[in-house]
């Protein structure tokens, strides 16, 4: 079994880490836009541009499905995506966890970039899976440029000025945003109240990974061996996971294993 995994940088990484913690025998390519990124900034049309040449990438190596892991090319891209690669290619998007968030029924804020933070998607999904559930829409400001370059003192900065902007009642935060899976905790350090009861976090990675299975028909084996190869493909050329992917556990994962070119 073979997933690509798409993304401008490295914010895919906690669906990588995901999909290889459920299959460690399955090969990964990991489909990079170093040219391009970030993709936030750029209008639809040209996001989706970039997008689909990312996917055309990860396509050639022909992969059983492809992850999107990026909400923000999720947003935009992923009609194009799909017109184009589905139904050889199954294609699975990034959807922030609102829904299981407002099943908690506690008041909770949704942490995202400011692009995505009030737009009509986002305000979509409230509308639709958390009516009557008190909800902060929080911008987190260059959080994840922070995380892509591996900046502590940017990281740390970001994170705090977001959870200042979180209310004390919060209970809940989503994780609107795939890079922000990669300092999960130390957000959870920065909202967590004393004496409260423990902040739930929720990101997406894992439920990504787990609907791309279910699209392969496949069952989670955690316990196959470690055998999955790994290729990298930075804007279409092979190479290696961007050394910031190393500062993180989920980038850490991965070297371990040598690429699959003969099995392309």
């Amino acid at each position: 079994m073979k997933i690509a995994l798409m993304d401008s940088g490295i914010g895919l990484l906690a669906a990588t880490a995901a999909v290889r913690r459920l299959r460690p025998d399955a090969d990964l390519v990991l489909s990079l836009d170093p040219d391009g990124m970030p993709w936030g900034p750029r209008t639809p049309e040209d996001l989706t541009r970039r997008a689909l040449d990312v996917a055309e990438a990860a396509a050639a190596r022909r992969p059983d499905a492809l992850i999107v892991g990026c909400n923000t090319a999720s947003v935009h891209a992923l009609p194009a995506l799909r017109a184009r690669l589905e139904p050889g290619i199954p294609v699975i998007g990034t959807v922030p966890a609102i829904k299981p968030a407002a099943a908690g029924g506690g008041p909770f804020a949704i942490w995202a970039t400011p692009a995505t933070t009030g737009s009509a998607y986002q305000r979509g999904l409230i509308a639709d899976f958390a009516d009557g559930v008190p909800v902060t829409e929080v911008p987190c400001w260059g959080l994840a440029e922070a995380i892509e370059h591996a900046d502590e003192a940017a990281i740390e900065a970001a994170v705090a000025a977001a959870a200042a902007l979180t209310p004390a009642e919060v209970t809940t935060v989503v994780l609107g945003c795939t890079h922000y899976e990669l300092v999960a905790e130390r957000i959870r350090a920065a909202v967590q109240r004393p004496g409260a009861a423990p902040l739930v976090l929720h990101g997406s990675a894992g439920a990504v990974a787990a609907q791309a299975l279910r699209r392969l028909g496949e069952l989670p084996a955690s316990g196959a061996p470690a055998e999955g190869g790994l290729t990298v493909l930075l804007s279409g050329r092979e190479g290696e996971l961007p050394a910031a992917a190393l500062h993180y556990a989920e980038g850490r994962l991965l070297p371990a294993v040598e690429p699959f070119a003969d099995r392309h």
